[in-house]
């Protein structure tokens, strides 16, 4: 397969198991589950369903030195992007948070033009507006919502440090196979949220009966385990900006599991949101091809 089209494949794929993330994380918050723990469990399943794959593969778990290092600053910096999302959550209204999460293909492409010289060209200019004009239209927010300086700042945060991740991931020179670097990132990343756990005081709530341990599953295989390894496959066949513009695919998913799970309303706002969406999307392909 031509490698352009096995990135955009793999870009899709990485967004649309990325957007499923209010199927589990939805029911844990309802039943009174905290953060901390959602998060231990989605990078813990995550990890361990990651090994029992790296087992059955047969792939080796010996890894380098300098590897590990590289990783686990990658892995570090992706589960602090996932604690600043959900602090946010605290200080402001999580449709707003995740919404403004959605700047992170802006700061991708910015990173590479500040710090790589690449061309920031019209067309991609273009797809990035029409992506976060139809992110914007998706929100379904109340009126009047104020939002808090801290939250901002943690969302941005979170923001920021996945832009940094997905043009590390393209830069960093790691040649292992995309199975062992997405495991090794996600392991490091678990490691990470324990510490934070632990040094932040937030006590491990155990999960309780069948639908919470599936949905704990869910969130450690779709959104984590499926989405992170194709998102390293996408970032190193097509790289970091139209890869970040992919992710815009993501609440359109969310979107589509809310209308025809949780029974929400489909209205001209959102179909003129997920149009907009797709039009920058169709941009990136063109433009690659």
């Amino acid at each position: 397969m031509n490698s352009t089209v096995k990135g955009f494949i793999a870009g899709i794929l990485a967004a649309i198991f990325y957007g499923t993330n209010p199927l589990g994380t939805l029911p844990l918050y309802e039943s009174g589950i905290n953060s901390g723990s959602v998060l231990f469990y989605r990078y813990g399943f995550a990890s361990i369903l990651f090994a029992l794959w790296m087992f059955m593969s047969k792939e080796s778990f010996a890894i380098k030195r300098g590897y590990a290092i590289k990783l686990a600053v990658l892995g570090v910096m992706f589960a602090f992007s996932s604690i600043a999302l959900y602090l946010s959550f605290l200080y402001m209204d999580a449709g707003v948070a995740s919404t403004i999460l959605f700047s992170y293909p802006i700061m991708t492409a910015v990173l590479m033009v500040l710090f790589y010289h690449e061309r920031l060209s019209w067309t991609t200019m273009l797809s990035i507006t029409l992506a976060v004009s139809g992110i914007a239209l998706l929100y379904r927010g109340g009126n009047g919502i104020t939002l808090s300086a801290a939250g901002m700042t943690l969302v941005l945060l979170s923001s920021l440090l996945y832009a940094i991740y997905i043009v590390s991931v393209n830069q960093l020179k790691i040649s292992l196979s995309p199975l062992k670097f997405t495991f090794y990132v996600v392991l490091f990343g678990w490691l990470s949220v324990i510490a934070f756990m632990l040094l932040g005081g937030y006590p491990l709530q155990l999960l309780h009966g069948p639908l919470q341990w599936a949905c704990g599953i869910q969130l450690g295989l779709l959104p984590t385990v499926l989405s992170l390894f194709f998102m390293t496959i996408a970032i190193k066949n097509i790289g970091s900006t139209p890869s970040a513009i992919m992710g815009a695919l993501e609440p359109v998913t969310a979107v589509v599991i809310s209308v025809s799970l949780f029974h929400e309303a489909f209205t001209l706002r959102l179909a003129i949101g997920i149009v907009l969406i797709l039009s920058a999307v169709i941009l990136v392909i063109l433009r690659k091809s």
